[in-house]
């Protein structure tokens, strides 16, 4: 008998991913989500690398401040505010990391000052009235994601295609970068360059992503991905190739789960690419 009702909702739950897969809306939303994925992961192994795993989470709520005073001025287009804003917090960030303020402290005061300043913001300017759908909105993702159309999809490939191509180019200046930034430094590599290249291409990954897994989430997309391929591989370029791969069928696994168990699709992917990398830790673990 239970079995039967196992199969029975197991064969549902496949004909309720077949309808939904068919709409076109869904099929954009899923090449999205893959995108955002491959992008935030190819980033995690440099940031990871080089300590800077905070500076995701610290921009993502520099974003939601920037998204909250844009929408309490009514501005519809929310990048407008949230792009520039984001990458200016993240220069700035970068360079606090070299200063009297250590790099940790800086982000935990932008990050935790830029969540306060949202936060009152959207109640004295937004109501009351939904409150407390719009933060939860802003924290946790929406469905906005659903509303993705071919334009979304051809600027997230291009900027996706575009980091592929400038990571395998610059993977050496990268590798030395991450390994010691004083030696590369010594040996003529524009450290400061490529640092800010880093922090305004990671600022414009967080807030496309935002869209999808929100604030306090998409810090989860640019972490558990590249740990998990660090985790199975030594080197530098296997983490490079191996950490877009595990975002993209944590992003695919996702939203089928999101679609069966009608749970949020950002939600559903970072729970996913966590558990990836509880299994690589128990994998590795036992090798």
């Amino acid at each position: 008998m239970t079995l039967n009702i196992l199969t029975l909702n197991f064969a549902q739950a496949i004909s309720r991913l077949g309808e939904y897969l068919s709409y076109g809306f869904i099929r954009n939303a899923l090449i999205v989500t893959v995108l955002v994925s491959v992008s935030a992961a190819l980033l995690g192994v440099v940031l990871v690398l080089k300590r800077y795993s905070l500076l995701g989470d610290g921009l993502s709520h520099v974003a939601f401040g920037a998204a909250a005073i844009a929408a309490t001025l009514g501005i519809l287009d929310l990048e407008m505010i949230t792009l520039p804003v984001t990458i200016l917090a993240a220069v700035i960030l970068l360079t606090l990391s070299g200063k009297k303020i250590m790099g940790d402290a800086a982000v935990a005061i932008i990050s935790a000052g830029a969540l306060a300043v949202g936060y009152t913001i959207m109640k004295v300017g937004g109501g009351e009235a939904n409150l407390g759908g719009d933060v939860c909105t802003a924290l946790f993702g929406s469905q906005e994601i659903l509303a993705s159309d071919t334009t979304d999809i051809v600027i997230i490939a291009t900027i996706t295609a575009l980091l592929i191509v400038l990571t395998v180019i610059f993977r050496h200046k990268l590798f030395s970068l991450t390994l010691d930034e004083r030696v590369a430094r010594a040996t003529g590599t524009k450290t400061g360059l490529y640092n800010l290249a880093i922090a305004v291409v990671t600022a414009t990954v967080i807030v496309i992503g935002m869209k999808l897994a929100g604030a306090l989430l998409i810090s989860s997309l640019i972490i558990f991905p590249a740990m998990s391929a660090m985790r199975l591989c030594k080197s530098f370029k296997l983490s490079l190739l191996l950490s877009p791969i595990i975002a993209a069928i944590g992003a695919l696994l996702g939203v089928l789960l999101s679609i069966i168990l009608e749970t949020p699709v950002g939600a559903t992917v970072a729970a996913v690419d966590i558990l990836i990398y509880v299994i690589t830790h128990i994998i590795k673990g036992k090798s």
